[in-house]
């Protein structure tokens, strides 16, 4: 079994959304200023690096993430390239291969670096969202921010999510993965009433039961 992890460090560099909290970190107490253990909290928004949105963020009353089925966010998963230029949406002919997976991740390289945010990432094309649905993928992954282009107030492949009940993943970076079949590990956290939880997401190589 081979672990590849496709989540960006969290720290206080990290890109988020413009407007949106940035990541920080508290430390009530240390041992190197004398205390008997380390304590910190953390504060930050729920979309921050790899994360998974929930209906409630782009749907009026749409289900929060600690109502989401696990299942979503674990089992096998294909990352594909997408072969789409900045600030452009993918179309089912960008994609270099068959989709043979229920959890589609994109790799599109229009997101290089988690620490700085360049607006003209690439995103889903609303035509893309319902051909993957229709050949039963149940999530979608990108290695951007959003599945919506930066300035679409719309929202146009969110509510194309929205209206096939798929799960997004976003965020994550596949620089070092090659296209092809893995398991998927992305849980959500039980943020009560929360749009969104950030993730530990890791592809899986070869057996979940290996030792």
């Amino acid at each position: 079994m081979q672990i590849h992890d496709i989540s960006p460090l969290l720290s206080p560099r990290t890109a988020v959304w413009p407007g949106d909290v940035p990541f920080s970190r508290e430390v009530a107490l240390a041992q190197a200023r004398g205390d008997n253990l380390d304590l910190s909290s953390i504060r930050t928004t729920v979309h921050v690096g790899a994360h998974t949105d929930a209906p409630s963020h782009y749907v009026p009353h749409g289900k929060p993430i600690h109502e989401r089925a696990l299942e979503r966010y674990l089992g096998p998963c294909q990352v594909i390239t997408a072969r789409v230029g900045r600030g452009q949406r993918i179309r089912a002919e960008h994609l270099e291969r068959a989709v043979r997976s229920e959890r589609v991740l994109l790799r599109t390289g229009t997101f290089p670096d988690p620490e700085h945010f360049n607006e003209d990432f690439a995103a889903l094309h609303p035509s893309l969202v319902h051909h993957l649905a229709a050949l039963g993928v149940r999530l979608l992954g990108i290695d951007t921010p959003s599945v919506d282009l930066c300035h679409d107030a719309e929202l146009l492949s969110h509510h194309a999510v929205a209206e096939h009940d798929l799960a997004i993943l976003e965020g994550i970076v596949l620089t070092d993965v090659a296209d092809g079949h893995y398991t998927l590990v992305a849980l959500p956290l039980p943020l009560e009433g929360a749009d969104a939880s950030p993730v530990r997401a890791v592809l899986v190589s070869g057996s979940l039961t290996a030792g």
